[in-house]
């Protein structure tokens, strides 16, 4: 997977890289130190993943995440934070980043995560769930209440807990082509957006 790291620290980013280029399956392509490079760096270098600061100069983590996902809707942005802006966070989400870590987390925990989001999973706290502006609903644990089949559940389930598209498909036995069918119709459902909202969904109403 090639790598896109982006943070005014440049401690934090040489301390990343370093890390990274010790894996094999990762390859860091660019160094930003704020969201207009990391923009830039998306025409160039054309990144399977971003990790990206959210407080950066000039521009930041959330307004650069929507001019990524706005003219490069197949780059995955995971956004690092303290939990100390939430309406940061929240924007965030609304503009589809896949992933909020914290930056203390250990640096086999960052790496798992890189992994996660790009085999297709989100990766977040479920802090996050709380922070979702257009996710306030009355909590509610009976899967009927929102018209869902036993089997649009349990791939619901199964997206709120991490799965790929690829492992939902080996668990429950079915093609990915019917996975992908599922999601859409409980998308549908739901009145939601993307992946991320789904998952964010289910901790915050069946957990």
């Amino acid at each position: 997977m090639k790598i896109l790291i982006v943070d005014d620290d440049q401690l934090i980013c040489d301390g990343l890289k370093m890390i990274f280029e010790s894996e094999v399956d990762l390859e860091v392509v660019g160094i930003g130190y704020n969201g207009e490079d990391a923009y830039n760096l998306c025409q160039i270098e054309k990144p399977d993943i971003i990790l990206m600061d959210i407080r950066m100069p000039y521009v930041d983590g959330v307004k650069a995440t929507y001019n990524i996902k706005r003219d490069f809707p197949q780059v995955k942005v995971i956004l690092l934070t303290t939990f100390k802006d939430s309406e940061y966070i929240k924007a965030a989400l609304k503009y589809g980043a896949e992933g909020y870590i914290l930056k203390s987390q250990k640096a086999d925990s960052i790496i798992k995560s890189l992994r996660a989001v790009g085999n297709g999973s989100v990766v977040f706290e479920k802090e996050i769930a709380s922070m979702i502006p257009n996710l306030i609903y009355e909590k509610q644990s009976n899967k009927e209440d929102f018209n869902l089949t036993n089997r649009e559940h349990d791939i619901l389930e199964l997206i709120g807990n991490g799965y790929s598209n690829k492992e939902i498909s080996q668990e429950l036995f079915i093609s990915e082509g019917t996975v992908r069918n599922y999601i859409t119709i409980i998308l549908e459902k739901l009145n939601l957006r993307d992946r991320t909202q789904l998952a964010i969904f289910y901790i915050h109403h069946f957990e």
